[in-house]
């Protein structure tokens, strides 16, 4: 079984605007944060509430061609998603995928063999990220660009009875603490 971090999107890997995908543009350290996550062999697994597509704001065809100009600028970055996961919709459709629901993880588990108690779900919002994290039992890293810091606090009530694993300056500095578990998983006691 491998360990996999679940990234969300907008204020995580990249910043701009919260609105959708399309005014969102790469931190200048997700690359070399995916690319270390890569390189240890650990899956990298984009999740993403997109509502705006259910709403008739945005086209699966704008989605895609921001996300495959993501994708290439990792690439450049010898950077990779190895999969990612959207959930187009909102509240009152009912899905089970929109965070923090399950169903992005439940579909990314029906493809790879992932453990989840030694996974990540790393995202700048509590109440989505932090929540689904819990609900799926893996490890939740707080990252405060984006909307952490509000996430945080003042909007703490909203997730009030879940606790972050870590909290982490960006992303980044998630994978680092992500790095260090791993090392102390692997040293014999």
């Amino acid at each position: 079984m491998k360990t996999a971090a679940f990234i969300d999107f907008q204020g995580t890997i990249g910043g701009k605007g919260t609105d959708d995908i399309t005014s969102l543009d790469l931190f200048p350290f997700s690359g070399k944060a995916i690319r270390r996550l890569n390189d240890n062999d650990i899956l990298v697994i984009g999740i993403t509430n997109q509502s705006h597509i259910s709403k008739g704001e945005l086209s699966w065809d704008a989605y895609y061609k921001k996300l495959n100009f993501l994708k290439k600028e990792l690439h450049l970055q010898k950077a990779r998603f190895d999969a990612v996961y959207c959930c187009p919709h909102t509240r009152n459709d009912r899905c089970n995928c929109k965070k923090p629901l399950t169903g992005m993880i439940d579909s990314a588990c029906s493809v790879f063999d992932i453990d989840l108690k030694n996974s990540y779900v790393i995202g700048d919002m509590g109440m989505s990220d932090m929540v689904l994290a819990n609900n799926i039992g893996a490890m939740g890293i707080l990252v405060l660009t984006g909307v952490g810091k509000g996430s945080l606090h003042e909007y703490r009530h909203t997730w009030k009875d879940v606790e972050p694993y870590y909290i982490a300056e960006n992303l980044y500095c998630a994978v680092e603490k992500i790095m260090d578990d791993i090392k102390n998983r692997e040293t014999p006691v």
